[in-house]
């Protein structure tokens, strides 16, 4: 099983990259004057927003070898599965954080808005949509680690893994909360990985070219 590096980050290289950088971190306030440290209200909101760039890259890319009459080279299926997951991470915080009136009319705002944009960013430039994808997963990571932080300090509740998780992560019966979060973080360190590299090789450059581990601060 690969090892996931939770502090990778990958160092913007051009113009592209420091706009997909700037545009996760105009989101990543929004998300923090909102929510600060509801974390199982915002990881509903957020996750619902995750779900959007696998399923939107997959249907670019599925159509992009369509009309080249080229395989896909396990792009397509990999997109999905990161679609799926992040589909799977917002079910199971349902489960956690029963959203309100108010967060399910901002779930539909969000989502609608981000789609549209996320899919005329991807037909302007995949490279970019995917970085951005890649940042997003950076802040996921962060903001799991932070969550993690609280559950463990004893300022959130841990109560007993939702059934869905259990069956979808193969957990343990006695799993908590806390087990959770873990294997969604793992998910998300594993988008950001993918993506960041998907992005490096539409951009001619080696894998992990830009990337480097450094100290990152828990939300």
């Amino acid at each position: 099983m690969k090892t996931l590096i939770l502090t990778t980050h990958h160092t913007p290289s051009d113009i592209s990259d420091r706009i997909a950088l700037g545009f996760t971190k105009a989101l990543r306030l929004l998300a923090d004057t909102f929510f600060a440290k509801r974390y199982g209200h915002r990881a509903i909101v957020l996750e619902t927003v995750a779900a959007v760039p696998g399923m939107v890259g997959a249907t670019l890319q599925h159509l992009r070898c369509l009309r080249r009459m080229q395989q896909d080279q396990g792009w397509i299926r990999t997109l999905l599965d990161e679609a799926e997951n992040e589909r799977m991470h917002l079910m199971t915080f349902i489960e956690v954080a029963r959203p309100n009136w108010l967060e399910r009319v901002l779930i539909l705002l969000t989502q609608g808005a981000f789609y549209n944009a996320f899919f005329l960013l991807y037909l302007i430039s995949p490279k970019t949509a995917h970085r951005v994808v890649g940042y997003f997963e950076e802040e996921a990571v962060i903001s799991y680690t932070g969550y993690l932080a609280e559950i463990d300090a004893g300022r959130h509740a841990n109560p007993p893994a939702p059934r869905l998780a259990i069956d979808y992560w193969q957990l343990p019966e006695t799993a908590t909360l806390r087990d959770v979060v873990l294997a969604v973080r793992n998910d998300e360190a594993n988008h950001r990985d993918v993506n960041h590299d998907f992005a490096d090789r539409l951009a001619g450059q080696p894998s992990g070219a830009h990337h480097r581990e450094e100290p990152r601060k828990a939300a």
